[in-house]
């Protein structure tokens, strides 16, 4: 738990010095379908880049995984939710199978003028540090058809920048 509590907030130091006007020349937005953890939902990031050097270009960013869960220790009983281990009554959120989960993500990708980037990233999701490869590719100007591929986690989606 520190080791994730120490990554959080240096990706967020990070991206507050990337904010300044004079190092900050994109903002990344970010719309997936995704699957994580054995889950299916869909993913909102965003990011700014520290480093952009020619094609090269490292981005730390954050987002929200909306996903289908399955809560097994509660139960619907006439449209109330129980604890199964207490019997007790609880907030109906803990019946209706969604989650978000936040996650912090680091990339460093090289991308060719005006054609396909690839890279490598990690994606840290509680105290679960996860490796991926990703790659993207312009369909418009400012907008690129986005994949990323790693241990328990797959996103497909568009990459929006600003």
């Amino acid at each position: 738990m520190k080791f994730a509590s120490a990554a959080l907030a240096v990706l967020a130091g990070a991206s507050a010095l990337a904010a300044t006007p004079a190092m900050a020349s994109v903002v990344t937005a970010e719309a997936n379908l995704a699957r994580s953890e054995g889950d299916w939902g869909g993913e909102l990031a965003v990011g700014v880049p520290v480093v952009q050097d020619g094609g090269f270009e490292i981005t730390p960013g954050v987002g929200l995984f909306f996903h289908d869960r399955d809560h097994p220790n509660y139960y619907h009983d006439n449209g109330d939710c129980f604890s199964k281990q207490s019997g007790n009554q609880v907030s109906g959120g803990k019946c209706d199978n969604s989650g978000t989960t936040i996650f912090a993500k680091l990339e460093a990708t090289y991308r060719l003028p005006m054609s396909l980037a690839v890279g490598v990233g990690a994606r840290l999701t509680g105290d679960n540090l996860r490796p991926y490869g990703t790659v993207s590719m312009p369909v418009f100007p400012h907008l690129n058809l986005k994949g990323n591929v790693g241990d328990h986690y797959l996103a497909a989606g568009l990459q929006a920048r600003f």
